[in-house]
């Protein structure tokens, strides 16, 4: 079952793109203080947020770099009946200039707006490394789990290559995807990211993430994935793991 959870509770942070993130407040000393905050997940799976040097909990990482963040399945009519997750963690600030060099190309296509104000502000990238998870997928379906993140077979110049490669020529294919997922189609989607079990399309503001009908390990697997799908006349149901 820890199987199946762990890669339910992945899929979840996939998914979703915000979450509540608390942190041991700095000025009411034994009080947690949580705020809002936008993420994608990095090249070994660990959200990846873009926070403010004058931000609260950024005075507060700085003091004491435990903290959680909590996410849950958006517009949901009823949150104790659907999935969420507290991700327990460690916030570390990038510093290396090649690891925010490799952040900044990866952020931005989630979030365009960001690389206005991050070249405007004092803005730095922070990287939740997790510690334990606590996922919830519904009634009685509670679980502890240790190994959720997936490290993204693609990440870098194969996933911005593959990604640039569909946005520049296959604009048809992914308005397919967009119809077949039942997404809103106000405007055109962008592909933004892809990893080994789905991939990241963004319409105006809000992210959406589609899993593959199988893993994808190689490029090739990937190519033979969204082909597949441009044709598919509905969503495939990906396959289960093994528990």
């Amino acid at each position: 079952m820890s199987g199946k959870a762990s890669r339910s509770a992945r899929e979840l942070l996939l998914r979703e793109y915000r979450g509540v993130l608390s942190t041991h407040s700095k000025s009411m000393p034994g009080f947690p203080f949580g705020s809002v905050v936008p993420y994608c997940l990095d090249e070994q799976g660990r959200p990846l947020i873009l926070i403010s040097r004058i931000a609260q909990h950024t005075h507060n990482l700085l003091q004491d770099p435990k903290c959680s963040l909590l996410v849950g399945e958006r517009e949901a009519a009823n949150v104790q009946a659907v999935g969420r997750i507290t991700m327990m963690a460690e916030g570390h600030k990038l510093t290396d200039p090649a690891a925010i060099e490799a952040a900044a190309q990866r952020y931005y296509r989630y979030f365009p707006e960001s690389q206005n104000y991050h070249s405007a502000h004092d803005f730095d990238f922070w990287l939740l490394t997790p510690v334990r998870y606590r996922y919830i997928g519904g009634f009685g379906a509670i679980h502890w789990l240790d190994e959720v993140a997936l490290a993204n077979p693609f990440a870098g110049a194969s996933e911005t290559g593959m990604v640039e490669h569909m946005n520049q020529d296959h604009a048809q294919a992914i308005a397919h995807y967009v119809q077949l997922a039942g997404l809103p189609q106000t405007e055109p989607a962008q592909m933004v990211g892809l990893d080994s079990e789905g991939m990241h399309l963004r319409i105006g503001q809000a992210l959406y993430w589609l899993p593959f009908a199988q893993v994808c390990n190689t490029p090739t697997q990937v190519r033979e994935a969204l082909v597949y799908l441009a044709r598919a006349p509905e969503w495939p149901v990906p396959e289960s793991p093994v528990a």
